[in-house]
C-alpha cells in the first residue's frame, strides 16, 4: 500500500524533532512503488534527511501482473534517485537482519532516508485475485526458497541447535496456531462502539473522532 510511505515519512519526521534516535521504516509493494504520493514522500525525506526506511517488497507480480508489464524501471532500489538504495534477498532471514541493521545505522547517523527492495515472491495468491495469480503458475522453485524453510536448514547445517529441539518448536507453534484459529472462528463480532477504541494513546476528555460523515462524532 503507497499510503504506508508519506505516512512513515511523516512518522520519521516526529522521531526527528524528539531526538531519541529512532527510526521509522515504511513498507510498500512493487505495484505501489508508481505511484505519485510515493515520489512525494522521497522528496521531502529527503529535503529534510529524514530517519526513514522505505521497503520495497518486490513480489514480482503485485496481485495478478508481472512487474515488467507495468513499471518502465523494475530495479526499485534505484527508484528513490537522490536516495541511496541496496537490493536485498528478502527470503533470507539473516540477510534481511543485516541489511535492515546496517539501513538503521544510515538514518541513524544522519544521511537521511534509505531505500531497500526486498526481493521475494509469494507462495500462495493474493486474496481478492488468487485465480488470476494461480495463472502465472508459482513455481516449485519459490517454494523451496521460502524463509522460514530455509532458515532451518542454515540452522541444522551449522548446528546452534539440534533437530529434535526445532520439531518440538513447531509443534508448540502449530498448537498455539490452532487455537487461535479456531477463537478467531468462534469469537463474536466487536460491538460497533470499538471502532473508535483507543485510537489515540493520549486524547482530552472533551474531544471526539469524527466518523463516515462531517455530523457523526463518537468519543475514543
Amino acid at each position: 500500500m503507497e499510503t504506508k510511505v508519506p505516512l512513515g515519512a511523516g512518522m520519521a519526521l516526529a522521531m526527528k524533532r524528539q531526538k531519541r534516535g529512532n527510526i521509522s521504516v515504511a513498507f510498500y509493494g512493487e505495484g505501489a512503488a508508481n505511484q505519485g504520493q510515493v515520489f512525494e514522500a522521497f522528496n521531502i525525506a529527503k529535503l529534510w534527511d529524514l530517519p526513514v526506511i522505505f521497503v520495497c517488497e518486490n513480489n514480482q507480480v503485485a496481485r495478478n501482473s508481472e512487474a515488467h508489464r507495468t513499471t518502465a524501471c523494475t530495479e526499485f532500489y534505484t527508484r528513490g534517485d537522490y536516495i541511496p538504495g541496496i537490493w536485498v534477498d528478502g527470503m533470507d532471514l539473516l540477510t534481511v537482519r543485516e541489511a535492515t541493521r546496517w539501513a538503521a545505522e544510515y538514518c541513524r547517523a544522519g544521511y537521511g532516508p534509505i531505500v531497500i527492495e526486498m526481493d521475494t515472491s509469494h507462495l500462495h495468491g493474493h486474496a481478492i485475485s488468487v485465480a488470476n495469480y494461480d495463472a502465472l503458475q508459482i513455481s516449485d522453485d519459490m517454494a523451496s526458497k521460502d524463509p522460514i524453510t530455509k532458515f532451518l536448514h542454515q540452522l541444522l547445517k551449522n548446528q546452534p541447535c539440534f533437530a529434535d529441539e526445532l520439531k518440538e518448536i513447531d509443534e508448540i507453534v502449530a498448537s498455539e496456531m490452532e487455537i487461535a484459529v479456531e477463537k478467531a472462528k468462534n469469537d463474536p463480532e466487536p460491538d460497533e462502539s470499538e471502532t473508535f477504541t483507543e485510537i489515540c494513546t493520549t486524547w482530552p476528555d472533551q474531544r471526539k473522532i469524527r466518523g463516515c460523515d462531517a455530523f457523526s462524532l463518537h468519543q475514543s
